[in-house]
């Protein structure tokens, strides 16, 4: 597909600013490298190779001991593959374990001087960030972690962005009692609190719901009150673009509605969507984050930056290593979508690279 000479323009400023597309660059790596996390940190072996037969059981059903000659208690149980290793290991069959480079899951607690308590960072415990409160890697929770803010950041931007976009191009077409109907309602509707929305629906829902069912309602109620910032710009932009020439000769050649919004307006339009864009990701992960450091925001078990944090605070003197990972994460991620919405703004910004005569 052949871009528009103004669009490949304005990406090409947008490679020159360094620090924007290198940017880029790190959290693209970050976010596919994400999608893999499992064959990277995982207490699933990667591959075991059993009797001459190789088994790969990272992303297959859960093998039990017997499988692979194990006897007595754990032969009916789930594996534990760095177990596995140990005793392949020292029975000299032949039989080998590949284990990922962090052989431990977001969720599993692992004893610390044979309690479950936080332990310090170690390489040679395959901790390299220590365990949370309860034994569980920070570095399993970070990583999953990341991987759910950012998707959820996106489905967050991508849902905010689809109603503020159509509500404000309708409003700012049509004007009249249509635009002051919905500016009151608009403005009502940013008067609901919504700390205390998200307090009172996940006060009333039921524990039995599945993680994938709350994390789905409490998106559904950060879009239903985040679209309405998007919606004024769009209104003032489509408010402009409508009085310009070629919006009337458009009309004027018997155009449909839907095709001058559509294939004319919002176009013309695109500066204004794609510089808010970073900056609702960046809202998007603040916003979670803040929520499960509060303790109404993703479900436990679910690995959360926030609920690290949450939980580095009341750890502070005891395991500062909490806090401190879960930190500089944060800031690291949101370090760079910043980066990247500067220099996508000053990209786009018509007015620093136009000459008016």
């Amino acid at each position: 597909m052949r871009l528009n000479p103004l669009t490949a323009k304005k990406l090409r400023r947008f490679r020159q600013i360094r620090r924007g597309f290198f940017s880029l660059v790190i959290l693209t790596i970050l976010v596919v490298g994400s999608l893999f996390s499992e064959l990277l940190i995982n207490n699933r072996a990667l591959a075991v190779n059993y009797d001459g037969e190789w088994f790969f059981p990272t992303y297959t059903r859960i093998r039990l001991g017997a499988e692979f000659g194990l006897g007595g208690d754990v032969a009916q149980t789930p594996v534990n593959y760095r177990e596995l290793k140990t005793h392949f290991r020292d029975q000299e069959s032949g039989n080998r374990v590949i284990l990922p480079l962090v052989p431990f899951s977001p969720f599993e607690n692992n004893t610390y001087e044979d309690v479950f308590k936080p332990a310090p960072p170690s390489w040679q415990s395959l901790h390299p960030l220590g365990t949370d409160s309860t034994g569980r890697d920070i570095l399993a929770r970070l990583v999953y972690g990341f991987r759910i803010a950012i998707f959820f950041a996106l489905a967050f931007m991508a849902l905010t962005y689809l109603i503020g976009i159509t509500i404000g191009c309708v409003m700012g077409y049509f004007g009249g009692v249509f635009d002051l109907l919905f500016q009151r309602i608009i403005e009502i509707w940013s008067n609901i609190p919504f700390l205390y929305m998200v307090i009172i629906v996940f006060s009333v829902i039921p524990s039995t719901f599945s993680i994938s069912t709350r994390i789905m309602i409490l998106l559904t109620i950060m879009v239903l009150f985040s679209w309405t910032g998007m919606t004024y710009y769009m209104r003032t932009a489509t408010y402009r673009e409508k009085s310009r020439d070629y919006a009337a000769a458009a009309i004027v050649l018997g155009a449909s509605t839907p095709r001058i919004i559509f294939n004319h307006i919002l176009p013309n339009t695109v500066s204004t969507i794609v510089t808010f864009m970073p900056f609702s990701v960046v809202a998007g992960i603040t916003a979670i984050t803040a929520l499960d450091f509060l303790g109404w925001g993703l479900p436990p078990p679910t690995p959360s930056i926030g609920e690290l944090l949450k939980q580095g605070t009341a750890n502070l003197t005891t395991a500062p290593w909490i806090v401190g990972s879960a930190f500089v994460a944060l800031v690291f991620v949101l370090t760079l979508v910043t980066f990247i919405g500067e220099a996508v703004r000053e990209a786009f910004d018509p007015k620093k690279y136009t000459t008016y005569r």
